[in-house]
């Protein structure tokens, strides 16, 4: 019950941050972090895209180095070919660095 809280409050924090860093191509409608799966499921409208895109991620680590943590997705899939490529492109097993809020949380 309480990962499932934190999950919660996390995914909410994360939508707002993520809606933040893509509006100029996009809104985030739902975001839904599982820290036990280590899942993540994503619903967002792009600008230009009739209805909404769905993302899974289906596997993600989180790996810390130098006091700073980075999030790596191994495994995405989404509802939109172009996109599927372009994140098997540039964000597939890429790492990111996650903001200090984030911490601890997944």
């Amino acid at each position: 019950m309480f990962n499932a809280a934190k999950d919660n409050m996390t995914s909410r924090a994360a939508q707002y941050y993520v809606n933040h860093q893509i509006a100029r191509y996009g809104e985030v409608q739902k975001l839904k972090i599982d820290s036990k799966l280590r899942t993540v499921e994503i619903s967002c409208l792009l600008h230009g895209e009739p209805s909404p895109i769905d993302i899974k991620v289906k596997r993600y680590t989180v790996e810390s180095e130098g006091g700073k943590k980075f999030f790596q997705a191994s495994d995405v899939s989404c509802t939109r070919a172009w996109l599927q490529n372009l994140l098997n492109d540039y964000a597939k097993d890429r790492r990111v660095e996650l903001p200090s809020w984030a911490d601890g949380v997944l």
